[in-house]
């Protein structure tokens, strides 16, 4: 894969100083404008100390959406178990519309550890449980962005009989699956949607060992899918995309990422 075959995002957690839609959609806007392809954002209720203020993303994705006509846009990650899964196919759906078919799910498992965001809020702290939660909810969704009737009884979630329209503007909203190297089980997930957003990696041999695993999961390994990799901004991501990354984004810390730090990666241009 040559270095002109991945895409470059901005990723950032919507917290203390970027916790304002309005911020997020003037930042959207200069990544446009300096270039990137993509503008993607944390998805949280809560988060540690020293974080104070913690935005929507729906609403700062609505926003963005607005503001810019190019960047393809989303979470990274919604950890789907802790959100109903009608009310989130409402949403994706609206903001699919809003931005002419832009947008794209990352979702996940999340954890507790980062903020205490599920027992704060009485919410499902079991791994395995939120496992089968996320997994029955993403049938959910695909289903309903369909537009068909969705008639599903499962373990956590019903929905009799129900269209959702209008339906996204895109086929299907693209679906990444977020997890940690070496675990099978978002492998799994990964390979049965559009793309895979393996975190915490080390080093672009342990990315490749994850891309791997995945295409060996595959149903038709030929496909179009994508592989996301989080890289410090100004690195050279051409070690990533050898190893198999579609899509490069900004790692960043959440407690280092202040306004001014932001705007700098982003007028930096993309990691080209």
């Amino acid at each position: 894969m040559n270095s002109e075959a991945f895409r470059a995002a901005v990723w950032v957690p919507l917290f203390d100083e970027l916790a304002d839609p309005r911020v997020a959609a003037d930042l959207a806007l200069a990544a446009e404008e300096a270039g990137w392809d993509g503008f993607f954002v944390w998805d949280h209720l809560h988060w540690r100390a020293p974080v104070v203020a913690v935005s929507d993303p729906w609403v700062c994705l609505a926003a963005i959406a607005a503001a810019t006509e190019r960047l393809r846009i989303g979470t990274l990650v919604t950890a789907v178990a802790r959100r109903r899964p009608a009310k989130l196919a409402r949403e994706t759906a609206a903001l699919d519309l809003l931005s002419g078919g832009r947008a794209t799910l990352g979702v996940g498992l999340g954890s507790d550890r980062f903020g205490g965001e599920y027992s704060l809020f009485g919410d499902e702290v079991d791994d395995k449980v939120r496992a089968r939660m996320l997994d029955e909810a993403l049938d959910v969704l695909k289903a309903a962005w369909t537009g068909d009737p969705v008639h599903h009884h499962g373990e956590h979630y019903l929905v009799d009989g129900v269209r959702f329209l209008p339906r996204p503007l895109q086929e299907s909203i693209p679906v990444w699956v977020a997890g940690f190297p070496g675990n099978p089980r978002p492998q799994r997930r990964a390979a049965r949607h559009d793309g895979f957003f393996p975190v915490n990696l080390t080093d672009p041999d342990q990315l490749a060992e994850e891309v791997a695993a995945v295409t060996a999961l595959r149903a038709d390994p030929a496909a179009p899918y994508d592989i996301i990799a989080a890289i410090e901004p100004g690195s050279d991501p051409a070690a990533c995309v050898a190893a198999g990354a579609t899509w490069c984004v900004t790692d960043t810390d959440a407690e280092a990422s202040t306004l001014d730090r932001i705007r700098g990666v982003i007028a930096d241009g993309p990691f080209r």
